[in-house]
């Protein structure tokens, strides 16, 4: 990792800025102030999704209430960290660094049932597993994150992933280690790099910008130097959704000749030929109405980034929005409350909820206290207090040691939790210690619900 010379000397200082402030950094930063008072009940809590968002409130439910009874339900045994796809997919962590055990992180009162939901009820307020199993809830939440639609990319599977050039880091850890093999090679020999990202809503919408960002940087110090081209697609008219951010991205993309394609739709690809084929706005020329066309880019190297919607038992149970993002299936639910709309017993967390932000842990890491704060005003038999105002953090990685701290709310405001000490739309090494190091404490901390 290369070392900046006018950083070098305050080189410690900022370590210890970054360990003093990695408590409370970058994942949200402050957080809400725990209330300390126990709550006598027998309710059943159902939390449908043990990443992020379900096991930390799962664990800052049974410090909370005395007698409920909480039910964790995931299929898949083992937690990742997800903010350390990027790091992997850039040869910067190996893939271990992002995996561990569901069952550790959760106190031996909870129970973890290893099935996924294959139902929901909510009239009869019951969850259906995929083993069959029936639980009757009180209040269900759920977490259940979000699927990536491989499939709407003809062409491409995931056992492509790492040969013939095609990266995937979003699919797993396992994946964003054999991202860094075809990314890797690129790096080293050249040719054409093409990045890009989906139409639909998704999570963390900077990992593809990090990953752009990171594949560039190492190749402009590697073999491939002087030797390649890198190109950025995506299907939205800008970087970025905040607007200042967006301009900045813009700005740097033009700073290292990173060329930027709008309105391009990833529809397929041909490895064999090492072809990637976009749907493009276009007008019929012989009535001038919208249409689309299809536009052919060749690569070396491929990053692939999926459309992303809800799960299907969420689509099935009736709890998606009936007018917004249909074609997605996120949960209908109160953005500030996180409340579903038609049943007042369901909360949304994470990845899932319809809200016009956060699919992000930062994001989660705001979330969990606001649903824990109305779901136990909801036991006591009053109204809750806390609102989430759309908190999203984004480090976003520019070069291996630097990084943007972009964080922002549901109006694009930025709100920096470090005024005047890191500026957020600056590429500082400080803010890259907050990606690398403090962030996955202070995630860490939060899963045991402690931040």
């Amino acid at each position: 990792m290369p070392h900046h010379s006018s950083f070098i000397a305050s080189r410690r200082n900022l370590l210890k800025l970054a360990a003093a402030t990695g408590a409370v950094g970058a994942l949200g930063l402050t957080g809400l102030v725990r209330a300390a008072k126990t709550i006598p009940t027998n309710a059943r809590i159902v939390i449908v999704g043990a990443g992020a968002g379900g096991t930390a409130l799962a664990n800052r439910l049974v410090e909370r209430l005395e007698g409920a009874k909480i039910t964790l339900v995931d299929g898949r045994q083992e937690h990742y960290y997800q903010p350390g796809f990027s790091l992997i997919a850039a040869g910067l962590q190996p893939v271990g660094y992002s995996i561990s055990k569901t069952r550790d992180w959760l106190p031996s009162s909870v129970t973890l049932i290893a099935e996924s939901a294959a139902d929901i009820d909510p009239v009869a307020k019951t969850v259906s597993t995929t083993g069959g199993q029936k639980l009757d809830y009180d209040f269900l939440v759920v977490a259940p994150g979000l699927v990536l639609d491989h499939g709407a990319i003809e062409g491409f599977s995931l056992d492509m992933v790492g040969k013939n050039g095609i990266g995937a880091l979003y699919a797993g850890p396992e994946y964003a280690g054999r991202t860094w093999e075809a990314a890797s090679k690129f790096t080293e020999e050249g040719g054409v790099g093409l990045f890009t990202r989906p139409a639909t809503e998704m999570k963390c919408a900077g990992a593809p910008l990090k990953h752009t960002f990171l594949v560039d940087d190492i190749a402009s110090r590697g073999g491939a130097k002087g030797k390649y081209e890198a190109h950025y697609a995506c299907p939205q008219k800008v970087l970025f959704s905040v607007p200042i951010v967006s301009e900045k991205v813009r700005m740097l993309f033009g700073s290292r000749n990173i060329a930027p394609h709008y309105g391009h739709t990833l529809k397929a690809v041909d490895p064999g030929r090492k072809i990637a084929f976009f749907e493009t706005p276009a007008a019929d020329p012989s009535t001038g109405t919208a249409a689309t066309s299809t536009v052919e880019m060749p690569y070396d190297y491929i990053h692939i980034i999926p459309p992303q919607r809800a799960p299907e038992v969420i689509r099935q149970s009736g709890l998606s929005w009936a007018d917004k993002w249909t074609d997605q299936g996120w949960v209908e639910c109160d953005k500030q409350t996180l409340r579903h709309l038609r049943y007042p017993e369901i909360f949304a967390l994470g990845d899932v909820a319809g809200v016009p932000k956060g699919k992000t842990a930062a994001s989660v890491k705001w979330q969990v206290p606001v649903v824990e704060d109305h779901l136990i005003a909801a036991i006591e038999g009053r109204e809750g207090t806390e609102t989430y105002n759309g908190y999203t953090s984004c480090p976003m990685i520019t070069r291996v040691g630097r990084a943007m701290l972009v964080e922002f709310d549901y109006n694009d405001n930025l709100v920096p939790s470090f005024p005047g000490i890191i500026a957020p739309l600056e590429e500082l090494w400080i803010s890259w210690l907050m990606k690398e190091v403090a962030l996955k404490a202070t995630y860490n901390a939060m899963l045991r619900g402690k931040a």
